[in-house]
């Protein structure tokens, strides 16, 4: 699946979005990808599932961990495609933690999967689970990586989409952004 593809599948599911948005981080933006209405359609998940995991099946990872709630479908999409374990850290008490029982084992492959990453907080995150259990990450896979800067996180990185999208502080936005009421979609 081509970047283009990509972005055709989320333009004509409505996933992504124009106008003047809050992104989690605190940024302005005249873009956003709301990925659950793309991944909302299963027969598009499989395709992006099938795409990444394409990608990252090299890297041989022996389980997926994606954090909560952006990155589950397609998280789980990508480890049913590479035929290994699934597994999520979610928010208790506003920090990304493993519960439900879920263990890393010391050495054990893993590959963090998420939908969209802007600055990479949230899959900093869960690398810094994974490390603290002291399992080996292979990679980062994503959806869309619409970082305005190359993202250095410590392992090889994999997205369908690569968008550069502006993104402005709030104090600095530019006339048109600021002449329209911003909303914060979803849990971005």
């Amino acid at each position: 699946m081509t970047n283009a593809e990509a972005l055709d599948l989320f333009r004509t599911t409505g996933a992504l979005l124009q106008g003047h948005f809050i992104l989690r981080s605190g940024r302005h933006s005249r873009q956003f990808f709301q990925c659950a209405q793309a991944l909302q359609s299963m027969p598009i998940v499989e395709q992006f599932g099938a795409a990444l995991a394409e990608r990252v099946r090299a890297l041989a990872p022996a389980t997926v961990i994606s954090p909560a709630m952006g990155g589950l479908v397609i998280g789980q999409e990508v480890a049913r495609r590479l035929g290994v374990r699934f597994i999520f850290a979610e928010k208790e008490e506003g920090k990304l933690v493993l519960r439900r029982g879920f263990q890393i084992a010391p050495g054990e492959k893993i590959l963090v999967v998420e939908d969209v990453v802007t600055a990479g907080g949230r899959v900093r995150e869960t690398l810094d689970i994974v490390r603290a259990r002291q399992g080996d990450c292979v990679g980062v896979a994503m959806l869309v990586d619409r970082s305005s800067e190359p993202l250095n996180l410590g392992v090889p990185l994999c997205s369908l989409i690569q968008l550069q999208v502006e993104t402005f502080d709030a104090a600095q936005l530019p006339a048109d952004l600021a002449a329209i009421p911003a909303v914060k979609p979803g849990s971005k």
